[in-house]
């Protein structure tokens, strides 16, 4: 899932969008659903947060254009390692759970 996982601050464009946006997280959940989980979520940009109404959840697969990388530095590389582990962790207990 998270391989190749951008870091925050990344500006993106979205298959089928008009305006780009900033990631400024990851593994979001659409408010009053829990269920799908999203890769990231994000901004308009270059308007930048607005409010909570106005943030976007997508998943990586939905990137047509990556436009610029965030910061990058061992701080984020080792944060990107645990945020897999845990992902894969998550996803073996669900299937054990639902197994």
């Amino acid at each position: 899932m998270f391989e190749r996982t951008l870091p925050i601050g990344s500006v993106v464009s979205l298959y089928g969008a008009d305006k780009r946006l900033m990631i400024l997280g990851y593994v979001k959940y659409l408010k009053g659903n829990n269920e799908k989980v999203y890769d990231y979520c994000g901004c308009t940009y270059p308007e930048g947060y607005l409010d909570a109404e106005s943030t976007a959840v997508f998943d990586h697969d939905d990137i047509e254009h990556i436009y610029a990388l965030g910061f990058q530095d061992e701080v984020q590389f080792h944060f990107r390692e645990r945020l897999s582990e845990i992902l894969k962790q998550r996803e073996e207990e669900n299937f054990t759970e639902e197994g």
